[in-house]
């Protein structure tokens, strides 16, 4: 994973809309996210089990930005 990558996704987690940030569960904000990443830039299969193993460790900080108002 490449910090343009990271950068990419970040950033999509920011337009996101907090309600959406916080009404899913774990493993469905996850694939929400990897889905909308997906649409933006083209990743390898490996590249994307990375990005899921990225996000399932970040659900928490996630969502604890989004109930502060980080976003």
């Amino acid at each position: 994973m490449n910090s343009s990558t990271l950068r990419q996704l970040w950033a999509l987690i920011e337009e996101t809309q907090t309600s959406t940030l916080l009404k899913f569960g774990d493993a469905e904000l996850v694939q929400q996210l990897l889905r909308r990443l997906q649409s933006k830039i083209t990743m390898s299969g490996e590249e994307v089990n990375i990005m899921n193993n990225y996000l399932n460790s970040k659900v928490s900080l996630i969502r604890d930005l989004a109930q502060n108002g980080a976003f």
